[in-house]
């Protein structure tokens, strides 16, 4: 039995059977059948059909955000942000699947050489519920304008986002069973992948969850894609506008009430910026409002679930019991519901799950820098590679250390991580492997074929 939880009560929305071992093949072996039909239909019917999915987003969008919002509990706002950018990245594989995936001619002694890009079949996407749209989208719609076939195993308390998204293909005219849902709990997604039909794997989500997928794919040699966690260091420099600084760190660290994988996470600050670098972020972090996040006002919800917000606290109380100092939040409230403060730990030093893990909620871990060098070698000391940033008011100096200096797969300027359908997602180390989005991510469930006539 798969359960839906609104977090903001702990009151349960509903339950769906699981699907059984019978019921399992029967949607592969139909969604199978779907996608060598869908193989021989041409970008125009695809573009069409995408840019029919968008309209159906937008033309719904209340109603789509608001399952986003009763199943993981994000401020409303950000849900109905959410489901449009997911509009968007159709939008925009739509315009340019055909130019991406061209033949690409290669000089050669043959007398006609070239790359073709042909799909692999059906893959597997393994989601989570932190972004329940936008992770199955930015998926989806490159995978199938490919002309691959898109099998969701999405997370257990997210099925109700899960099928509405099953939907948004049925209404958009898709074929029946191109994209299916498999309801099935987390710990049976590696038993998906031994199915002849399902050729590759995409996963989003924890490093441990990774490495189970990864395992069991690679001993079947399917390809894989992967986006694990982050604990993303942004640096504020000697010469860094520190009032911007504070605002795009605040911005970011509770985007998602704190629950993104690119979201900032360790604030590495020059010893000459420290003070006035924390008067100005906890300044604007109380101003933060927690509360329902079906009102307008909220600026953070709960978290996803209460298991996952104790998990949080205990990582912030062991910090403080190894010497950090809490400046802000760091108390469970008194109230029903898997609620977490915006929270600011400040001296966090090696040895502390501040500094070492990725924490998933609104906490903020302040690490001292002793010049821009030291602050370089703190943010290259994580097993995670996802996003940095670099904040200085020399953006030829923030350019360099953002591509030559920082071990992370998106960096940038003066501004917080996001994802951009134009621009590469995915990191490095225990963040992942892979690339989603721009023209790398639709040709990774590709076969990169040569042709080569005499």
């Amino acid at each position: 039995m798969l359960r839906s939880v609104n977090p903001a009560n702990n009151q349960t929305i509903t339950t769906y059977e699981e699907h059984s071992p019978d019921e399992i093949n029967h949607i592969i072996e139909l969604t199978a059948a779907a996608q060598q039909a869908w193989n021989d239909t041409g970008f125009t019917m695809r573009k069409q059909l995408m840019h029919s999915a968008a309209k159906v987003l937008r033309d719904n969008l209340d109603e789509y955000a608001r399952i986003i919002t009763l199943e993981m509990g994000k401020p409303l706002f950000q849900s109905e942000g959410e489901v449009e950018k997911c509009a968007k990245v159709c939008e925009y594989y739509a315009d340019n699947a055909e130019q991406f995936l061209a033949s690409e001619p290669v000089s050669t002694e043959a007398s006609e050489s070239y790359i073709a890009y042909r799909p692999l079949g059906l893959v597997l996407a393994v989601m989570p519920w932190n972004f329940p749209f936008w992770q199955v989208f930015r998926f989806a719609a490159p995978a199938l304008m490919a002309g691959n076939g898109a099998l969701l195993k999405h997370a257990s308390n997210a099925t109700g986002c899960a099928l509405a998204i099953e939907s948004v293909f049925l209404k958009a005219g898709f074929p029946s069973s191109l994209f299916s849902t498999l309801k099935v709990p987390g710990k049976k997604a590696g038993d998906l992948i031994g199915n002849q039909y399902i050729k590759a794997v995409t996963l989003t989500g924890s490093v441990g969850a990774g490495r189970a997928i990864a395992s069991k794919a690679g001993s079947m040699l399917k390809k894989t894609v992967l986006e694990l966690g982050g604990s993303d260091p942004y640096l504020i420099l000697e010469d860094a506008d520190i009032e911007k600084a504070a605002s795009t760190c605040v911005t970011s660290r509770l985007i998602n009430s704190g629950q993104s994988c690119i979201a900032a996470k360790r604030f590495i600050v020059v010893r000459s910026q420290k003070e006035a670098f924390e008067q100005h972020f906890l300044e604007i972090m109380r101003r933060k409002v927690m509360t329902d996040p079906m009102e307008g006002h909220s600026d953070l919800g709960p978290q996803a679930s209460t298991s996952l917000r104790n998990e949080l606290h205990n990582q912030v109380k062991r910090s403080i019991d190894k010497g950090a100092k809490c400046l802000l939040g760091g108390e469970i409230p008194d109230k029903e519901g898997a609620w977490y403060p915006p929270t600011v730990l400040t001296n966090v030093k090696p040895g502390m799950p501040a500094y070492e893990d990725e924490l998933f909620g609104p906490v903020a871990a302040i690490i001292e820098a002793s010049d821009d060098e030291d602050a370089i070698r703190i943010a290259n000391d994580s097993v995670f590679g996802l996003g940095a940033a670099v904040f200085t008011k020399n953006n030829e100096y923030g350019r360099e250390i953002a591509e030559k200096k920082l071990n992370a797969g998106c960096c940038f300027v003066n501004e917080f991580v996001q994802s951009d359908p134009r621009l590469p997602f995915g990191g490095i180390g225990d963040s992942g492997y892979g690339r989603e989005l721009s023209y790398l991510g639709i040709r990774e469930f590709t076969n990169i074929k040569t042709v080569y006539v005499k």
